[in-house]
């Protein structure tokens, strides 16, 4: 242990400027193998092993630090940045796709003395994804900014806790306005008041949007359920397209009511009847009023986010991630694409200067007195409206 040298960055025999160089080029670069033959070319020539190495310690460095960070803001040691105070701000939430490989059975011996092969089991996981970003008066991610990516494989709870986290730290509570657009997923709006009270945001600052396209989507749904003409269809979802664009989305679900009504209500035409009418009372779709205000209708920067960070590095034909390196090689990843590689390494190489360990225990006996006192904070878990259905017909 050279506490001098872990003081300028090298850890595990490689200097900061090794580290990170090969870090990027795994996070940029769709496997370690292209990698590492993209560095042989450049004159850094490693076994694969090593670029494996590195890039998982990377990433693994990356997600302590903010562990590490997450606790203190837990325990009220956090002061709130100044990024985004007197900013216009758009905080978007949503859910990818990646395969996970759990080994169920080690491997016996190797080679010609191999007594038993190795087993595992493969799931698709949902990595939940957040971004947050400074609008122009459009609505529109402000030209020449950088954006924040943030993401984990944990669950609804922790994925909201982590936005609320990224939010405190960055001084939204003091921004002129944050929107929140997200698609009908029940896990983000069950959970948004939780993360407005606990980032101290006045509901004269905020505002949340239900994305236009999951919405124009459910009108479809519901017209093509009542069963019409393909020519009256298409005719009354371009009416109700002009009606949801200028604000009227009352006049959408009466026209949609009284179209049932007249049908005697098929079936499917409950789940995007209710989905709206539950978006409509919660006052997600005034439109019109969004755009004069000048604020986001759409969730596609955390679309363009889902396939820049996770699709074109996590997923793909023959892809199986363990799932923490699957987290760290997600943080790397959402660093580089956002040009914020410099600034995340920085804060990485300083956290990791004080302190080499990345089991961090927070039951220690060293951990420190003050943060062990501390609960750590939990969004509350709600129940979903399928839930209290399903709860109500058995009772």
């Amino acid at each position: 242990m050279y506490p001098e040298l872990a003081v300028l960055g090298f850890a595990e025999g490689s200097s900061a400027a090794l580290v990170s160089l090969v870090g990027r080029q795994c996070a940029l670069l769709p496997s370690y193998e292209i990698a590492r033959r993209e560095l042989a070319i450049r004159g850094t020539a490693l076994n694969i092993k090593v670029v494996h190495r590195i890039a998982r310690i990377l990433g693994a460095q990356v997600l302590t630090t903010r562990t590490r960070d997450l606790e203190r803001w837990r325990a009220g040691q956090l002061p709130p940045g100044q990024e985004l105070a007197g900013k216009r701000v758009g905080a978007m939430v949503d859910g990818g796709r990646t395969r996970l490989r759990t080994v169920t059975r080690k491997q016996r011996g190797k080679g010609k003395k191999k007594k038993q092969r190795r087993r595992y089991k493969v799931e698709w996981r949902e990595p939940k994804l957040l971004i947050l970003f400074e609008m122009d008066e459009q609505g529109r991610m402000k030209a020449g900014s950088q954006p924040w990516i943030d993401g984990t494989f944990n669950g609804p709870n922790e994925a909201m806790e982590l936005l609320a986290f990224h939010l405190h730290r960055l001084g939204a509570s003091k921004a002129e306005i944050v929107t929140f657009v997200s698609d009908g997923a029940p896990w983000i709006w069950d959970r948004l008041e939780w993360v407005e009270r606990r980032v101290g945001l006045k509901a004269s600052q905020t505002a949340r949007v239900l994305d236009w396209c999951h919405a124009v989507h459910h009108v479809s749904l519901a017209l093509e359920a009542l069963g019409l003409a393909d020519a009256e269809r298409r005719r009354l979802f371009a009416k109700m397209r002009r009606w949801l664009r200028r604000g009227y989305c009352g006049r959408v679900l009466r026209t949609l009511q009284r179209l049932g009504e007249e049908r005697s209500w098929p079936a499917a035409l409950a789940q995007p009847f209710e989905y709206l009418s539950k978006h409509v009372a919660a006052g997600h779709m005034d439109y019109g009023s969004y755009r004069r205000r000048g604020l986001p209708v759409g969730s596609g920067a955390v679309e363009s986010a889902i396939r820049r960070v996770i699709n074109l590095r996590l997923k793909g034909p023959g892809l199986m991630w363990h799932e923490e390196n699957a987290e760290g090689a997600l943080v790397l990843r959402a660093a580089a694409v956002t040009d914020r590689w410099e600034e995340t390494l920085a804060h990485v190489r300083e956290e990791m200067g004080k302190d080499r360990r990345l089991a961090w225990d927070w039951e220690s006996p060293d951990m420190p007195a003050q943060l062990k006192a501390k609960v750590p904070i939990k969004p509350p878990v709600t129940q979903t409206t399928a839930e209290q259905g399903d709860q109500e017909a058995a009772a």
